[in-house]
């Protein structure tokens, strides 16, 4: 079997436009949304005060400029980018397999609620039952929405250790083959797609221009993994990451600075989606400096914060999770010195993924209550 560098090698862009190839009929073209206002803010320096307890307390706040593309997968099918992988890896699951094989054995995965809706809705169109292991503390939303597609949902506890031991209790029960959420060759080339798509709508309002930046959320990294992928021959765009801090969501910050990938995280960050160690996949593309420039993390209240903003400002309904990207830009004043250092007067054109908008009003309530 090939080790995960041995993998990575073979995670090219000509993969992510091969996987692009083969989702294209199931899934979305999500928006590209630009909001003036976000820029203005954005662009605005923090006060004083806010740098107070930071490595950056008695400085001059930086002044970078911002313009801001929202790659809007909250508004992918299952609301989250997920679906790109989850049907990337199915349908290649019935090459290699057979149809046949496949239906007879069903699928697997463990999720706290994105991907398990995106391998339900996957399974469901192309007729193969699903088995879907659940932190009984997913959000309701993301239950009903796994079960609305008819898959069996199976509850766990909440960490990736607790999830896999139940996966394989129910594979040694049924056969069912593990489609992994994130840490696996061909979900990270249908997460990638993203960006093959973010850039083509760009490239439509701008020509021959290119993006300076893209930041995505990262939980297990498929998003971020594949991003960077495709970008990986364009030195020109920057991919960056971000995370919640919260009881040590921050595991591919961490892990980073310290030459080593985290291997356990145990967090109840706000960021649901973002409470799961890097997969080892993953952390080959992210911890490559080439190909991910950083990874920067942010506070429950910074998150919050950004939410507000988007919910607002924009009218875009997303989740804790997808905005962390965007208050990084915000908030973070290490990566904004980068922005206001490297992007001048002109600024940086910086292309922010709203990975999912998978949350409920009664969710929200509690947030901002």
């Amino acid at each position: 079997m090939a080790s995960p560098a041995e993998k990575a090698q073979l995670l090219t862009p000509a993969a992510v436009q091969a996987a692009y190839g083969l989702i294209q009929p199931y899934v979305h073209r999500t928006p590209l949304l630009t909001c003036k206002t976000l820029d203005a803010i954005a662009s605005t320096p923090q006060t004083p005060e806010a740098l107070v307890g930071t490595s950056f307390e008695g400085q001059t706040p930086a002044r970078p400029k911002f313009h801001f593309f929202f790659k809007c997968e909250n508004l992918q099918r299952i609301g989250a980018f997920k679906a790109r992988g989850a049907f990337h890896a199915l349908l290649r699951l019935i090459e290699d397999r057979g149809e046949e094989e496949v239906k007879r054995r069903g699928v697997i995965t463990h999720s706290s609620g994105n991907h398990a809706q995106a391998l339900a809705l996957a399974a469901s169109t192309l007729n193969v039952p699903a088995y879907i292991v659940m932190p009984r503390i997913s959000t309701p939303s993301k239950i009903a929405g796994t079960r609305s597609h008819g898959a069996e949902v199976i509850f766990s506890g909440s960490t990736s250790v607790e999830r896999e031991a139940v996966v394989a209790e129910i594979q040694a029960q049924t056969d069912a083959i593990l489609v992994p959420p994130y840490d696996d060759f061909n979900i990270i080339c249908g997460q990638g797609t993203t960006a093959l798509e973010l850039e083509a709508q760009y490239a439509e309002q701008f020509g021959t221009k290119t993006l300076d930046a893209v930041i995505t959320p990262v939980g297990g990294g498929g998003l971020n993994a594949g991003v960077a992928t495709y970008f990986s021959d364009k030195p020109q765009t920057k991919v960056f990451g971000a995370e919640p801090s919260f009881e040590g969501a921050d595991d591919c910050r961490r892990g980073l600075l310290a030459g080593k990938r985290v291997e356990a995280v145990s967090t109840l960050t706000i960021g649901d989606g973002l409470r799961t160690p890097v997969g080892l996949l993953n952390w080959e593309i992210i911890s490559n400096k080439k190909k991910v420039e950083g990874v920067f993390a942010v506070t429950e209240e910074q998150i919050k914060a950004a939410m507000r903003l988007v919910l607002e400002r924009m009218k875009v309904f997303v989740e804790p999770s997808a905005v962390v990207g965007l208050a990084v830009c915000l908030f973070d004043e290490e990566f904004r010195r980068l922005v206001e250092q490297e992007g001048g007067a002109k600024g940086w054109d910086v292309a922010v993924v709203f990975s999912g908008g998978n949350t409920t009003v009664e969710a929200i309530g509690k947030l901002f209550g």
